[in-house]
């Protein structure tokens, strides 16, 4: 890194550009492009997001106040407010969506970890809506005069990074989305009760994965066998069979039922689970990760833009959230391999006000310092990226 370099140009060294022109050329995503290419694209709608811009005409008046400095910042000679709503209205947004797959991967793979120990990875999945206008979004209806797009997120709960996501309207049920999750051998799945499809739960079960679904309170079942000496706050372990009329057939094998009191919340929780050899205390501390997800989506509403969208059609809203998520991966690889000891917050807020400084990006981390140390843990704020 150079020190003559702006910040957001050191940001963007990080991204392997080869791997995004071989997938732009796959599309055929510059096919008559002159100027503006798809690069300069996810590079403007990036730095909208880093930056935080509100709007696409936020966005257009942040780049012409830099406009000497958009060649080495990456963005070409000159983007304008119809040119970039022009390229994400038409040019695929499959581009974006398997490079953020890509980016994806890579930080998996830097941040691997095995908290858990139980030989496979461990997911969390659920979804999040995000309301709209149904005036201008058209395509999205949710309700007779409301508007929606859910986001349903595999979220890798060991690297905290989202391992798989399915954009669909807000209509389509959750547990209609996991027949879309790329299930692994051996992994762990964890599920809310909205996800209580017994269909595609014997499928987890029937690959060799395991999975962690907290039950319906109209549950009905057959207790087969108990088990003694239980830890504390588990107040019941059981193998049971399903005997509700299609349960019964959509999950003909046993189960494990587990009965967890929550101290903390001073509730009962129970979960099934198909995962016999390990511990009533595993399985509730499972679940207790599913959080993770939650505050993923909070954070990511919180810090980037997936609420307020530069486009209108759907290919834009798209375009959007895979920039969104490219953001969440890069500052989770800058994190990772600079070692960076600072929050995701702060590693936001300073690069949001800093991309067109020309700071290296050790001393940009290294000399600016927090006046208030409750601001750097602050109890409101998502604890991302700290294991």
């Amino acid at each position: 890194m150079f020190q003559d370099k702006y910040v957001f140009a050191q940001l963007v060294a990080f991204l392997n550009r080869s791997k995004f022109n071989r997938i732009v050329a796959k599309f055929k995503g510059d096919k008559y492009v002159k100027h503006f290419t798809c690069w300069n694209q996810l590079l403007a709608l990036m730095f909208g997001q880093l930056s935080n811009r509100e709007s696409l005409r936020d966005l257009i008046v942040a780049l012409d106040a830099h406009h000497s400095k958009s060649y080495h910042l990456g963005l070409g000679k000159n983007v304008s407010k119809s040119s970039l709503a022009r390229a994400n209205q038409n040019r695929d947004f499959h581009i974006f969506e398997e490079y953020a797959y890509y980016l994806v991967n890579e930080a998996r793979k830097k941040r691997a970890t095995d908290i858990f120990k139980l030989g496979g990875n461990v997911y969390a999945f659920d979804s999040t809506t995000i309301d709209l206008c149904l005036s201008v979004f058209w395509w999205a209806k949710f309700r007779k005069k409301k508007g929606g797009i859910k986001v349903h997120t595999l979220y890798d709960v060991e690297t905290q990074i989202p391992a798989f996501f399915h954009i669909t309207e807000a209509s389509v049920h959750d547990s209609k989305a996991m027949k879309e999750i790329p299930y692994e051998s051996g992994s762990y799945y964890i599920f809310d009760r909205a996800y209580n499809n017994f269909k595609m739960l014997f499928k987890i079960h029937q690959i060799g994965a395991f999975f962690v679904v907290r039950a319906k309170k109209n549950l009905q079942y057959k207790s087969i066998k108990w088990k003694r000496r239980l830890p504390k706050n588990v107040l019941s372990d059981v193998i049971i069979k399903l005997t509700g009329f299609y349960p019964k057939q959509y999950y003909p094998k046993h189960l494990r039922l587990v009965k967890y009191w929550d101290e903390e919340q001073e509730r009962e929780f129970v979960f099934l689970t198909n995962a016999m050899q390990i511990s009533a205390l595993q399985v509730a501390e499972l679940y207790r990760n599913r959080w993770q997800v939650e505050l993923f989506f909070k954070w990511l509403k919180q810090h980037l833009k997936i609420k307020k969208f530069w486009g209108t059609t759907e290919n834009a809203v798209r375009i959007q959230i895979y920039a969104a998520i490219c953001a969440y991966c890069l500052v989770a690889t800058v994190q990772h391999d600079m070692q960076i000891d600072r929050s995701t917050y702060e590693v936001l807020q300073i690069l949001s006000i800093s991309l067109t400084d020309k700071t290296n990006l050790r001393d940009l981390f290294d000399k600016t310092k927090f006046q208030n140390d409750k601001e750097r843990n602050r109890l409101n704020e998502p604890c991302l990226f700290n294991f």
